[in-house]
């Protein structure tokens, strides 16, 4: 683990009912230790409003506000857990969000790259990375179909909205060996993986998954 929050004054809920979204999580297949152990140890209500703080611990999306959504817990595990398989150091993610996947990601790799163009969420992200002492993350407000190409290559890029089709920007900003998860389609979308081997690029479809779209341009 290379980062452990700091947690102090933000209140945590009852161990149980973490332990029960996790139990859940190895119900459905997530397999990753370390990646449940940050699951358990990250306090998901705080990354919602207070009206809907009572339901962080199902294993279901919830809205954080601008058309945008916590993305289910299930699908963070599993998109870090296979993001982790290459063992990257560097890790670019599109969307910031709450920044719930930003916080996950950065207990588990030595830098994060986050990118939001929504500009209140990628403030009130920023503010929680704060509060829980992250020193490893750099948050950017950008379009994010660009990446962030001045600190590339990264080892992994992670994309938390679905583009109809993988932009050849990310691609380019993928070290050689480097591996890209990111949800792709319009009504139907499939989790797919892109790995890097030199100019050639390897794609793997893991299974279907509903993301809000990829989005150009950017709100202040």
């Amino acid at each position: 683990m290379n980062q452990s929050l700091h947690l102090q004054g933000i209140g945590m809920t009852s161990r149980r009912t973490r332990m029960r979204l996790v139990q859940r999580l190895r119900d459905e297949g997530i397999k990753n230790e370390d990646v449940l152990e940050v699951m358990a140890d990250t306090p998901r209500h705080i990354f919602l409003d207070e009206a809907l703080a009572h339901r962080a611990y199902e294993d279901t999306a919830l809205p954080i506000g601008h058309n945008q959504t916590l993305s289910q817990p299930y699908i963070v595990a599993r998109m870090t857990e296979i993001l982790l398989e290459s063992k990257p150091s560097r890790v670019l993610e599109l969307g910031t969000g709450s920044g719930f996947q930003t916080v996950v990601l950065a207990q588990l790799v030595n830098e994060v790259f986050s990118v939001e163009r929504i500009r209140p969420l990628q403030e009130k992200a920023k503010e929680r990375f704060r509060q829980m002492g992250l020193r490893n993350v750099r948050t950017r407000h950008a379009d994010g179909g660009m990446g962030w190409p001045e600190a590339a290559p990264y080892d992994g890029i992670i994309v938390t909205a679905a583009p109809s089709e993988i932009p050849e920007e990310l691609l380019r900003q993928l070290a050689d060996g480097g591996r890209l998860v990111i949800p792709v389609g319009g009504d139907k979308q499939e989790l797919t993986v892109v790995t890097r081997r030199g100019n050639n690029f390897d794609h793997r479809v893991i299974e279907p998954v509903y993301f809000v779209p990829l989005l150009g341009g950017v709100i202040r």
